[in-house]
């Protein structure tokens, strides 16, 4: 089966054209342009040949256990999610009103990072607070990266000829999150209610004593609108450093003697090992960790000084593996955990989906 499939970022789209499980054809796409013009779709698909469906990435599906088909209703509902995923959400949304009207005869597929993480045990989904609120404004742990932690965790099964493999998905790119999955399925996931919660990330904050922002918030320093602002595009390593907060770029500042990235990678690199050792506590035993994400491809002298901190935990890396390329063990032979580089291919895993439910959904 043809599968176009978007995956919007906050400031890109990557578009591929996946054929039986292979990606064929692929690009990254200016995002404001791809919601703006049709007719880059139009012209993609003139080049690649024309798809039996498009898939598009939501991150925020609700509760929702599965891919759906995009119609209005739908698309109205998962725009009322748009605060709770304000970097991706909106965008999805645009991106899936204009291919469907730009190619009404392909059916369109949303597919859910939420969901990946809908059966949470509700030891770990549950926020502790007052029952009344979480019933009636359906506040629990969503968790997000789904798609990119699915396929991660089915690469890993592959990669060590098991079906039965506890392990660790961290996916490191603009955003951050730790995963911990049993047997294919998510059991617990460091970020919450919102893309916020969990480790320090590029913009965002991560966790925050939430009595230190109604601190904020009481002495007037910022309002709701300012302190959303402030959470999700002025912090993280951003805020620290005075940077964008591209890894890239924090780490070259490092580098050149600064104290400030130096400070600030280290506050990254600890609550992501916090995260970790956290992670760890929902598994019986621990067979492998993958990263993966464009921090893991890109950094990986990051990902050593990362591990290089998790030796209690039997973490280990070979610096030679390190510096290869592709899907790949990363750990020395002697070491306890076997540790994994996988490229992120959340396109896959969208038409995974879509064809899966277009198939249940086609007509006998």
């Amino acid at each position: 089966m043809r599968i176009l499939t978007l995956n919007p970022g906050s400031s890109s789209m990557k578009v591929s054209l996946v054929e039986d499980g292979e990606s064929v054809h692929a690009e990254t796409w200016a995002a404001a342009e791809a919601v703006s013009d049709e007719r880059a779709v139009r012209e993609a698909i003139e080049r690649w040949g024309r798809p039996q469906a498009i898939a598009v990435r939501f991150v925020h599906g609700g509760s929702r256990p599965g891919p759906a088909l995009v119609d209005s209703e739908l698309l109205r509902q998962l725009e009322r999610l748009g605060t709770l995923a304000p970097l991706h959400q909106p965008l999805s949304v645009d991106i899936a009103r204009l291919v469907r009207a730009a190619l009404p005869d392909l059916p369109v597929v949303a597919c859910f990072d939420t969901a990946f993480h809908s059966g949470l045990p509700e030891a770990a989904s549950r926020y502790a607070l007052p029952r009344a609120w979480t019933a009636q404004n359906r506040l629990r742990r969503y968790g997000f990266h789904g798609l990119s932690c699915q396929y991660s965790a089915r690469r890993c099964a592959e990669l060590l000829a098991a079906s039965d493999v506890q392990m660790l998905c961290c996916h490191l790119g603009a955003g951050v999150s730790v995963t911990a999955i049993r047997n294919g399925r998510s059991v617990d996931t460091s970020m919450g209610f919102t893309p916020l919660e969990g480790a320090v990330m590029a913009t965002r904050s991560g966790s925050v004593d939430p009595g230190l922002l109604l601190h904020v918030l009481t002495t007037g320093e910022a309002d709701v609108d300012s302190l959303a602002d402030t959470l999700y595009h002025r912090s993280g390593l951003a805020g620290m450093t005075g940077t964008s907060g591209d890894l890239r770029e924090v780490l070259a500042v490092r580098a050149a003697g600064e104290d400030s990235a130096e400070t600030a990678v280290a506050v990254y690199l600890h609550r992501l090992r916090r995260e970790i050792g956290a992670a760890v506590t929902s598994l019986d035993r621990l067979d492998a960790v993958v990263f993966t994400g464009g921090v893991s491809e890109h950094q990986p002298g990051l990902v050593g000084e990362l591990v290089d901190g998790l030796g209690v935990l039997g973490l280990r890396t070979d610096p030679a593996r390190l510096a290869g390329s592709g899907d790949r063990v990363i750990n020395p032979p002697e070491a306890p955990v076997t540790l994994f580089a996988v490229t992120a291919r959340e396109d896959l895993e969208l038409a995974r989906e879509a064809a899966a439910l277009l198939g249940a959904t086609a007509p006998a």
